[in-house]
Formats: structure tokens, sequence, C-alpha cells
């Protein structure tokens, strides 16, 4: 059975992309952190990780860039979940009784404006994850306390919903990566993901851009991530998509010539974007 590292715990929307994704039975191992996540990889504890790169709403997670390129991980696929967030309590609790709200910090994000509308004098207290939330609102039994989180979550730990769907966006979605220390060859892989250095000249990043227009390969995503000790500088993480795999390769090798470094992160299969039910 493959192990699949997550991080957060049952219940979690780590937990959920995992179980769309693979189709087998997997063994889920919960982890506090996501570099916890990513020592189970190196030290070869598990096969496989999930990790979430990107929300709609919140953007990137940088520090997952940097986790990425520190521990040389392969991806080798994506999904995109579709995040619907609920207000969840225990048995009797209603609403008018809620001064204190529990989740994740980029779930509350997600859901700002409907706290601030609607529960302006709450405390709000940042947890591990969306599961976690629900969990500590069971355990310690709290009857002025709701948890935001997904459905699953609600039913694991025998809780109400008390809202649906109090997320900003209605078409809020999480990108999850799936990482392992190799990556996979597929013949269908028609998606890349890149990292790259560029010199400090007038033009350095427009001529690796252009490169990839040129042999028509579409960018989907560009995103700087500053570099440890190195102020005033990036390294450049893009998305890259095509009908061709020969533009492709053409493309790589052209760069070459413009980039002062250049690591293939993972070549895969583009992750359709499905909005579906939690």
């Amino acid at each position: 059975m493959k192990k699949v590292a997550i991080q957060g715990i049952a219940g979690s929307f780590h937990e959920d992309a995992a179980r769309r994704y693979f189709d087998e039975d997997i063994e889920i191992v919960e982890c506090k952190t996501f570099k916890s996540v990513c020592d189970l990889i190196d030290q070869d504890k598990v096969d496989v990780a999930v990790m979430a790169i990107e929300n709609s709403i919140a953007g990137s997670l940088l520090n997952n860039y940097a986790l990425i390129r520190e521990y040389h991980l392969k991806i080798f696929g994506e999904i995109y979940i579709h995040i619907q967030m609920n207000m969840i309590a225990n048995k009797g609790v209603k609403l008018k009784d809620v001064n204190q709200i529990y989740s994740h910090p980029i779930a509350i994000k997600q859901c700002a404006e409907f706290i601030e509308q609607n529960f302006p004098n709450a405390e709000v207290f940042e947890k591990m994850d969306t599961a976690a939330s629900a969990k500590f609102v069971k355990e310690n039994e709290l009857t002025n306390a709701v948890a935001i989180g997904n459905l699953r979550s609600a039913e694991i730990y025998g809780l109400e919903v008390l809202e649906t769907g109090i997320e900003t966006n209605k078409k809020n979605y999480t990108r999850f990566l799936m990482l392992d220390k190799h990556g996979e060859s597929k013949d269908k892989n028609n998606k890349a993901s890149l990292c790259f250095e560029v010199g400090h000249y007038y033009g350095a990043l427009a001529r690796v851009l252009n490169t990839f227009a040129e042999n028509e390969i579409n960018l989907s995503k560009i995103q700087s991530v500053p570099i440890i000790g190195r102020p005033n500088e990036y390294s450049f993480h893009v998305d890259l998509n095509w009908n061709e795999i020969k533009n492709y390769e053409r493309a790589i090798h052209l760069i070459l010539k413009h980039v002062s470094s250049l690591s293939i992160l993972g070549e895969y299969s583009r992750g359709d974007i499905a909005i579906h039910n939690q």
C-alpha cells in the first residue's frame, strides 16, 4: 500500500486531495508541518507526498517552493480541489453563542469577509489545519466556538454544520502537487514546473520568456521567490504547458544560454480545474 505524507490530519483538504488523486488504497501519514512532510520523503519513510502550492484567494505558498528546492523533490502530478468552507460546531451550539473561531490561517483569509460581516467581535485562532480545528472544538467540548472546515471534518468528528459556503469566492480552489524523490516519466506529460535564475542586466528575464513564446509554449504561471541570504535576488518558478513535446524540448535547450541556473522540478500531466462538492 502506498504511503502518502500530508500536512494535517484526517479530514483536511490535503487528505481529500490525496484520496482523489490516487485511484487506489493509500495509507495517509499525518505531519504537523510541511518540513516534516519533506523529511519523511527524504528519509524514505513514505512513498510520496501531497503539498499545497497555491490558492486562488490566498495566493502562493512561497515557503513550499523553497522546500521543494531544498529537498530536491520532483513533481509528478497535480490536482485542483474546490474549496468550500463551512462553519461547524458541537451539537446544540447556535450562531448567537459564537465568540471564538478556529481554523487554518489560509482558510481564515478565504472567509475573512463573512467573518467580518457576521462575527466582527469574535476572537479568531489559527490552528495547524482545518481538520485540527474541528478536532480541537470537539475534544474540548466548546459551546461558544466554531471551526471552519470542510464537510468531511464535520462527519469525522461528529460536528454539526451551522453555515455552508462561507468562502468569499465560490470558485475558490487550491492546487496540490504530488511529490517524490525521482519523478515519473509519462508519455502524456504536457506540463512542467521549472526554477531558474537570470543575470542582473537589461532584458534578461524577457529573453527567457520570449523564448517560450517563440516556441509555442504557454506560460501559465510565473512566481518570483526571494533567494535566502542574497538581498534583492530572486529565483523564478514557472509553470509551462504545451501541445507538442518537441517544442518544449527545443525551448529548454534554447533558454540555457539566457539563465545562470535551471532546475526542472517536474514534468507531468496538467490537472483539470473542476468544481465539485466536498
